[in-house]
């Protein structure tokens, strides 16, 4: 076995972490979460991630996920955390806490980086996309294995709104909507985004590919449409993996 990475996966409510074995994409030992600190302030968000990182015997790189757009480890954005990390280089500032090397991604690519190494996306070329289907909906673009990171296109504007104020997980949740109903909506965003993109493949994740048998059957796609293998360890295994890229 190689020697595992730790991966972190932070979120609005939970930063969960465990170590990674990247040959099989699974952990080598039980995950850890821990709340995140009410208001999500920088400082206070990476005296967790330090705690995290004292509880597992590891060495080397650490990856981490982030709710944000992020450019050279730097969050461009601020999504349930506190809008003072716009701006803030998050992995100099894990790195500096911690005293090891940080690489973090968005949260969505992150999911991607997992399921093209491990799961629903393994050895597919061409163009690839990962939708998020939860309280928004994020996405991760693949091009022949490669991340196109930061694409967003939970933001894309269909019939007047932003996609994900359309057909996110919450919407169907929150409108009562019927599998049927929500699966238009989503038939109606995805073909949106086909028109610009031509994806080969969509995996779908989140908590609601689970029940993929409910609502897949029902699109109306160009793309194959396949539910995410890793579910909720997808974050974790796609930070470990975006710290160790060759491993």
């Amino acid at each position: 076995m190689a020697t595992p990475t730790l991966g972190i996966d932070i979120g609005g409510t939970g930063i969960k972490g465990a170590p990674v074995d990247l040959e099989t994409g699974t952990f080598t030992q039980d995950r850890l979460r821990i709340p995140t600190p009410k208001g999500g302030r920088p400082v206070d968000v990476a005296d967790v991630v330090a705690e995290i990182v004292d509880h597992f015997d590891t060495q080397g790189p650490v990856g981490a996920t982030f709710p944000a757009v992020m450019r050279n480890g730097t969050a461009l954005t601020a999504a349930n955390v506190d809008r003072s990390w716009i701006g803030t280089n998050a992995a100099d500032l894990f790195s500096k806490r911690c005293g090891r090397p940080f690489v973090v991604v968005n949260d969505a690519d992150a999911a991607g980086l997992a399921e093209m190494r491990h799961g629903a996306g393994k050895d597919e070329a061409g163009v690839v996309l990962l939708l998020t289907l939860g309280t928004g909906i994020g996405s991760a673009l693949f091009i022949d294995g490669t991340l196109v990171p930061n694409t967003e296109l939970g933001h894309l504007e269909v019939r007047g709104k932003e996609a994900e104020k359309r057909a996110a997980e919450s919407v169907r949740e929150e409108k009562d909507l019927s599998w049927a109903k929500w699966a238009k909506r989503l038939d109606e965003v995805i073909a949106a985004m086909e028109k610009i993109l031509w994806p080969r493949l969509i995996i779908l994740g989140g908590g609601i590919s689970k029940k993929a048998d409910k609502f897949v059957p029902k699109l109306k796609t160009r793309a194959t449409v396949v539910p995410a293998q890793l579910r909720n360890a997808a974050g974790i295994v796609g930070a470990a993996s975006a710290a160790n890229p060759a491993e």
